[in-house]
């Protein structure tokens, strides 16, 4: 039997409005640490590139962070990357 799923949506959305979490704060603080690693990115090529931080990887595509895995599951990133 298939229990009740919340979606990322609604997770988002009850951290920022049920949880008193300032998402956009947030979002602007993950943008300002993983500036400097893209503008060096960028400046070497315009293909998809991952960003280790602090145990997470930050898969970006073009100018934009498609995914946050943890550092733990190596295998995900290159797959993370070819999709």
């Amino acid at each position: 039997m298939a229990g009740l799923h919340m979606t990322d949506h609604a997770m988002l959305r009850f951290l920022e409005r049920g949880g008193g979490m300032d998402v956009e704060a947030l979002r602007g603080a993950i943008e300002a640490s993983l500036a400097r690693a893209h503008n060096a990115a960028r400046t070497v090529s315009d293909s998809d590139y991952l960003v280790r931080v602090d145990g997470m990887t930050f898969v970006v595509r073009g100018a934009a962070v498609t995914t946050v895995l943890p550092d733990d599951h190596p295998g995900q990133h290159a797959a993370a990357l070819r999709r």
